[in-house]
Formats: C-alpha cells, structure tokens, sequence
C-alpha cells in the first residue's frame, strides 16, 4: 500500500520503518500545513493515511483527509470532544476511519482483561479503584487517551463509579469518581496500572510499554485492515469482533 504518514516525529518514524519492512511504501510525510499543500499530488495516490500527530493538528488532518477521501488510520489522542461529529461525518459520507487510544496489540488485550477485573468487582463495594500512568516527557495530553479509555471501560463496568478525575493537590477523590494519576518521565514508552484496593489487600494489572514498536505494529496492522472497508471502527474490532 502507498501510505501518508501524518505527523513525522518519533512515532511517524517508527512507523515508517516497520511499514516498509512489511513492504509497504510511505507516499508522504505531513508535518505541517505547508506540507498539505506542497505534497497533495502525492497524497492523491495514497491508499491510507496514518496520523500521529498532536492534539492540536489532529482535527485539521482528519479534515483533509475527508476531502480527499482518504482511508484514515487515527492514534492521536485528545480530540474527544470533537469525536462525535467526526464519526457521523465518517459515517455519513461513508468513508473509511478507524481509531485507538493506543494501537498496542498487549495494550487492546489489557483492556479486555481491565473489562473483565471490573465485572469481577462490582459486587465487592469495599475495593476502591484507582488508575496509574506514566509516559515520556513529550506526551502533551494528560491523563493519556489510554488512560482515559481505562476508565471509561471500568465505569461502564462498575456500578459504583461514574466518573474519572485526573489528581491534583486541589482535588478531593470522591467515592464515584475513579482518581487518575498521572506522572510525565523519560525516557518511559508507557505503563498503565489499574489498582483494586481495600483495607486488606490489592490487586493490581499492569502493562508496559518496553518501546514505541509495538504501537507501530498495531497502526500498520489497522491500515492494512482497513483496506476496501467503509466505516467508522474502533481497533479493538480487529481482534475481538
């Protein structure tokens, strides 16, 4: 496949390497609105875009990419609030989209292991839960989407929590709420911890990111599979629909 990389950091550099090792050739690499607009021939022959770009550039790409019609592979995260309607334009105009917080194949498995720790605990009210992150310095959105994703997970879950709060020292953790904490540290690639705690023991799960070419892994498996799709999909449906 020819495949436009959005967003030419560390992320879009180690997709790049593991795309082509699979074969497959990067058509583009767009880092900036100048880049739009200098390389939009090349981008005409792309089979999919891949964006991991920033929070602040991520909307403006997937815009684009809907005016060329462009197959849309999304692991930025921090555009939540722009979700909805980027889905019902996707849908609408019958395009092909697919989206994660994180594209780790262990990191979609531990969700799923995260979904089903929170059934498991929903009839045990004396366990409070918690959720621990910690990525590299240059992670802008915090809590990650990972993390975020986490909880909203648990929530839908556990009957007694309805809501995440990201800790600070003006917060109070309130028995509804699951507290996210939340710590920026290089050069970590990213663990998650979800934490079950009461007064006489703890259970807890994590996972560790031991680099970046996992998630690299997972986005050029996303891409592939996106191939002659329409739709908007969540990557966990490559693995467990």
């Amino acid at each position: 496949m020819n495949i436009a990389l959005l967003g030419y950091g560390r992320m879009g550099k180690a997709i790049e390497e593991l795309a082509m090792e699979r074969g497959h050739i990067i058509i583009a690499t767009i880092d900036n609105e100048t880049d739009w607009q200098e390389k939009n021939d090349r981008l005409l022959k792309a089979d999919v875009a891949i964006d991991f770009s920033t929070p602040n550039s991520v909307i403006n790409n997937i815009k684009n990419c809907i005016e060329l019609n462009l197959p849309l592979v999304v692991g930025t995260t921090g555009w939540n609030e722009s979700f909805e309607d980027i889905k019902n334009t996707i849908l609408s105009k019958e395009l092909a989209f697919i989206w994660a917080s994180n594209f780790s194949i262990g990191v979609n498995i531990f969700f799923k292991l995260n979904k089903e720790l929170a059934k498991l605990m929903n009839k045990y009210d004396e366990y409070d839960v918690s959720i621990k992150e910690v990525h590299h310095a240059g992670k802008l959105d915090m809590p990650s989407g990972t993390a975020i994703s986490i909880a909203n997970e648990v929530i839908t879950n556990l009957d007694r929590k309805n809501n995440w709060e990201l800790d600070t020292d003006s917060n109070d953790n309130k028995p509804n709420e699951i507290m996210i904490y939340a710590e920026r540290i290089d050069p970590v690639a990213g663990t998650h911890t979800t934490v079950f705690e009461s007064e006489i023991d703890s259970i807890e799960i994590t996972h560790t990111a031991k680099n970046r070419k996992g998630f690299a892994t997972g986005a050029v498996i996303a891409a592939e599979w996106l191939k002659d799709k329409k739709g908007f999909y969540e990557f966990k449906e490559v693995f467990f629909s």
